[in-house]
């Protein structure tokens, strides 16, 4: 164990069977410091402020050091299993640093030459990726869904580590995440390996992230789609080769796979399905062996999903829109967000939906900000968490198009952006 850890201890000791608090360091992207040297600082930066109330993120530094080389210092994920927010004394918790830079490069395209024409069968990150950062915490449910599937992967680690018999007890890294579209399935996905890669930073030097186009591969070149499906992990399969790398494989609309199958039915080639299928459910099988590899699915349509896949999934979560609960989160977050940015002016104090709880919902000057986007978040159950993230923009463009708008005006015009996306979903239903 090295120094700093050694000085970590010592400035916060633990309790033996404390939880685990996870802290994210921000390294600046120009920064070449040892990251020895940055959990120096932030061991002392904790230990001054070792009181927090769940997740919390410095930006600000009294240290000349850690304002040059980080850009913030973050506690996260308190709340993933707490369902209330309780001081934590960071002194009576094991802590968990996490230091990490973001790549800025952005995806590139995995390309597969067939006949006369390039087939782009994939995109690939390498994580941490500047484009997915803060996207973890822009998702949310009303389950304990990112704590499961944190728990999930850990496990997997843990059982290949401690070398279990896989022919005794069967794990396939397989996650398959279905519900509705616009429930932010891909999106958590993303996120999912992003936050991993920063977790298990000090295992594996870096991440991959390969979303693989499942059209392109099923569809336009139907009948070499097997053989292409095979090329094509056989590529996944030289990054999971290298053991400083995690390996993320997202197979975004995993339906496609049985949609070629059931293409059967309609008088194509039943051998060109078949071989579709099995060429994924074989690809799958050799790169479970390996340790640094998760296979991510989604599916819109589950009930045409081949069964032998479905079998594979070590987890099938469904992701379904959220309450009313969540919506007030979400909205809670635009909102902050706006009034950042002073599109909101002045900034003023919302309540959270559990402040609003222990004051009962009575209403007051304090509260009564809060318990109308209760009702606005109410009224909008049904929506999408797509459709939901892009409501306070139409709220702005359709009611307000002025520079910046008091809350009151903000919340008016939000409520009426709930009502006219009602009316047009109630519109296309009646041409549907």
């Amino acid at each position: 164990m090295d120094e700093a850890v050694g000085e970590l201890k010592q400035a916060l000791p633990c309790v033996a069977e404390a939880p685990a608090v996870h802290v994210e360091v921000l390294q600046r992207g120009g920064s070449t410091a040892k990251k020895e040297d940055i959990k120096l600082s932030v061991c002392k930066l904790l230990n001054r402020h070792n009181i927090v109330f769940g997740d919390y993120t410095w930006t600000e530094f009294d240290e000349p050091f850690l304002t040059r080389n980080v850009q913030s210092v973050s506690i996260v994920d308190t709340e993933l299993k707490a369902k209330d927010t309780q001081p934590i004394d960071l002194s009576a918790c094991a802590l968990a640093l996490h230091i990490f830079q973001l790549n800025e490069d952005g995806p590139s395209s995995e390309n597969l030459e067939e006949e006369t024409e390039n087939i782009i069968a994939a995109n690939h990150w390498v994580l941490p990726a500047a484009e997915f950062h803060g996207l973890w915490d822009s998702l949310v449910y009303d389950v304990e869904i990112k704590s499961h599937l944190l728990d999930y992967v850990m496990t997997t680690l843990l059982f290949s580590d401690k070398n279990v018999d896989s022919n005794l007890i069967t794990w396939n890294r397989v996650v398959l995440l279905h519900g509705p579209p616009g429930t932010g399935k891909t999106s958590l996905c993303k996120a999912l390996a992003q936050k991993l890669t920063i977790r298990l930073s000090s295992r594996y030097r870096y991440g991959q992230l390969i979303e693989i186009n499942s059209h392109s591969l099923f569809s336009k070149w139907f009948s070499e789609s097997g053989k292409l499906v095979t090329r094509m992990f056989q590529k996944i399969q030289e990054l999971i080769d290298d053991k400083e790398a995690l390996v993320f494989v997202l197979i975004d609309e995993v339906e496609s796979l049985a949609a070629a199958r059931s293409a059967c039915r309609a008088g194509a080639e039943p051998s060109d399905a078949i071989r579709v299928v099995n060429a994924v459910l074989t690809q799958i099988d050799q790169i479970k062996r390996h340790s640094n590899v998760v296979i991510l699915t989604t599916s819109n349509i589950t009930e045409k999903i081949d069964v032998a896949f479905v079998d594979r999934a070590d987890i099938k979560q469904y992701i379904g829109p959220p309450s009313a609960a969540a919506i007030f989160k979400i909205y809670l977050s635009c909102l902050e967000e706006l009034m950042k940015c002073q599109i909101i002016y002045p900034r003023q104090q919302l309540l959270t939906l559990r402040e609003l709880e222990m004051i009962g919902f009575i209403e007051n000057n304090v509260s009564k900000l809060s318990l109308l986007l209760s009702e606005i978040s109410r009224k909008s159950e049904g929506l999408s968490g797509r459709v939901l993230r892009k409501l306070p923009f139409l709220a702005h463009a359709l009611y307000i198009q002025a520079p910046s708008v008091t809350i009151e005006g903000f919340l008016q015009a939000l409520s009426l952006a709930v009502d006219k996306q009602f009316e047009e979903k109630k519109k296309l239903s009646a041409y549907l």
